[in-house]
């Protein structure tokens, strides 16, 4: 709940009339609510989150080696990317907001591949999309466990991660 105080802030800073205040008042409120369910329904699919988080962990390690190492088993990050960008969706249905579309192009480019031979002669073009995809739904996973952990309710202060994790959600 914003306070009075802090609207009087607000009106000798910005020069805003009551009303005006009484907006922006209420518009943040609107906008700390949606962070609300979005923070309880990240915390509602933790289970779920940590587990494909343990899953994503031993992909990073083998799966970027299989990269370098120019094998085809890099392709199949894109289970994990999948089931992570799923995972996010359910989450958003939840608080009734899509996936980012960025994210979503990401996802879209990364996934879907299969191994031809004809990638071997030009392996970055082919797999890098696969591997930027995995890193990106790997990045958002982490910030949801973490500050699905560590938060009782969404912070006044973001830290990016945090942010990072609105903008997933168009809440920022």
């Amino acid at each position: 709940m914003i306070n009075r105080t802090t609207k009087l802030r607000w009106r000798r800073r910005f020069r805003h009339s009551r009303r005006q205040v009484e907006d922006i008042g209420s518009q943040a409120e609107e906008q700390l609510e949606k962070h609300r369910e979005l923070l309880a329904a990240i915390k509602a699919h933790l289970p779920q989150l940590e587990r494909l988080l343990f899953q994503f962990r031993s992909d990073y390690e083998d799966r970027l080696y299989r990269f370098y190492y120019n094998s085809f088993k890099v392709y199949s990050l894109q289970d994990s990317t999948l089931a992570a960008a799923e995972l996010f969706r359910t989450i958003g249905g939840v608080v009734k907001q899509e996936l980012c579309k960025w994210f979503e192009e990401i996802v879209a480019g990364g996934t879907g591949v299969e191994f031809e031979t004809a990638h071997n002669r030009d392996w970055l073009s082919a797999t890098r999309p696969v591997v930027e995809a995995f890193l990106h739904a790997k990045y958002f996973l982490e910030m949801m466990v973490k500050y699905g952990n560590e938060l009782d309710r969404p912070p006044e202060f973001l830290p990016t991660g945090w942010a990072a994790i609105l903008l997933l959600y168009n809440q920022r």
